[in-house]
């Protein structure tokens, strides 16, 4: 049976997870307003030029899923839209986890959720984000690579990034490798079943740094 994790006790060991890390959230001096139709034709503007961050903007558009919540998130705060998988939590297509903005020794982006925990072998894997940061026009593509096989890392993350302060909007895409316990047997000699989840619909939201 599948160790599934809801998204909101995975946020929480999120969280929990920054300050085994190194460091608590940053914070805006107030709530940051998000225009949504704009946000998202941003991103897709700086995804122009990448055919899997390109795709992956289109499945959201097309979704029709746009917060009506016109905040932005802190970081340490889930994206506002979750993605969705070909295996979802674990019993089938659907809801899958959610992007991260971390406030941790610097910025990053992470990914959590999904059916077990998350592998510490990716190979075959290709976890990405876009992120375009509104106020002063950076955009970028990075790889979510960096994972502790430790019970508290319950993310997946890039390096430090230099996104600089403001507004940051970003999707998250790709795949990702997760993993859980299972009888020592011949198919499984290292007492781990793992699974595969492509996402269809990218984790999209808009953070303050």
């Amino acid at each position: 049976m599948h160790r599934v994790r809801s998204i909101r006790l995975a946020a929480a060991a999120a969280v929990a997870a920054l300050v085994v890390l190194g460091g608590g959230p940053a914070v805006a001096d107030k709530p940051v307003a998000v225009d949504w139709a704009s946000a998202v034709q941003q991103l897709r503007k700086a995804a122009e030029g990448n055919p899997a961050a390109t795709q992956a903007m289109e499945r959201l558009i097309a979704s029709k899923q746009l917060p009506t919540e016109r905040k932005a998130a802190l970081p340490a705060q889930p994206f506002q839209i979750p993605a969705q998988s070909d295996i979802g939590r674990g019993s089938g297509p659907g809801v899958y986890g959610s992007g991260v903005a971390l406030g941790v020794d610097g910025f990053r982006f992470g990914f959590f959720g999904g059916p077990g925990t998350i592998s510490p072998n990716q190979t075959g894997a290709k976890l990405e984000v876009i992120w375009y940061n509104v106020s002063n026009g950076r955009s970028a593509t990075d790889l979510l690579i960096e994972h502790e096989d430790i019970p508290v890392d319950t993310t997946i993350r890039t390096k430090m990034l230099d996104t600089g302060p403001g507004m940051i909007v970003a999707a998250v895409y790709g795949s990702l490798w997760h993993r859980w316990s299972v009888p020592v047997s011949e198919e499984h000699p290292d007492g781990f079943q793992y699974q595969l989840a492509t996402i269809s619909i990218p984790s999209f939201g808009a953070v303050y740094n």
